[in-house]
């Protein structure tokens, strides 16, 4: 008995606790059930509508949705102070007193973030495109050309939407799948990487020569 309890412990004690993640990974990653719930389920919801209606139609009704409850609940909760004869203050007070103001600092960041995102992305565009690397061109071009069966089978509000629910499920199924997923991800790599090795050896204008050999071979 005392050996089970033993064991046990030591069980319990290997096990690694789940990590910190912020608010956003903490949504898709339903560590709160509710919350992730509500917001997949609200933002859905949204995108189906704003696939059916107009963008102002759509925004228009949830807003006078949202404001109908909110002065409907207002309203209930006055009523309940004054035959109580409670003083509990305004039942919002709450969410008017938080803090919606971004500092100077925060959006300097943000910016410097999306500054080194846009050029990392302009300079890989230009490099794809005047072929620096013949491999990595024709990769490139096999993509887009893949994409263009995707665009005549979807629409870009179906992609978004798809997009969305991924947002939501994927994560989740490669955490509790992580080690199987891995596997066959990495053998997939290899066979990618050794494909790609025999195509740049068969074309010779895909392979970059390093400039150290290069400067022995002048010398």
């Amino acid at each position: 008995m005392a050996g089970g309890r033993k064991y046990a412990r030591n069980n319990s004690s290997n096990q690694q606790p789940l990590p910190e993640r912020g608010p956003v990974e903490s949504l898709i990653y339903w560590r709160d059930v509710k919350k992730s719930g509500i917001v997949f389920g609200a933002g859905l919801v949204t995108l189906l509508a704003i696939s059916c209606f107009s963008v102002i139609s759509v925004f228009a009704y949830l807003s006078l949705l949202l404001l109908a409850g909110t002065i409907a609940f207002r309203i209930y909760k006055s009523v309940m102070q004054a035959i109580q004869k409670t003083s509990d203050g305004h039942p919002f007070k709450e969410y008017l007193e938080f803090d919606l103001t971004l500092s100077q600092e925060k959006i300097q960041n943000i910016a410097g973030v999306a500054v080194a995102h846009i050029n990392g992305f302009t300079a890989e565009l230009r490099r794809l495109f005047l072929v620096e690397d013949l491999v990595d061109s024709i990769k490139f071009g096999v993509i887009l050309w893949v994409m263009t069966y995707i665009g005549a089978w979807f629409n870009g509000m179906t992609l978004v939407i798809l997009a969305f629910v991924s947002l939501f499920t994927l994560p989740k199924v490669y955490e509790n799948n992580k080690q199987s997923i891995d596997t066959y991800l990495d053998l997939a790599r290899s066979k990618v990487a050794e494909v790609t090795e025999k195509i740049k050896a068969a074309i010779p204008i895909g392979n970059k020569k390093p400039v150290a050999a290069e400067t022995d071979k002048d010398k």
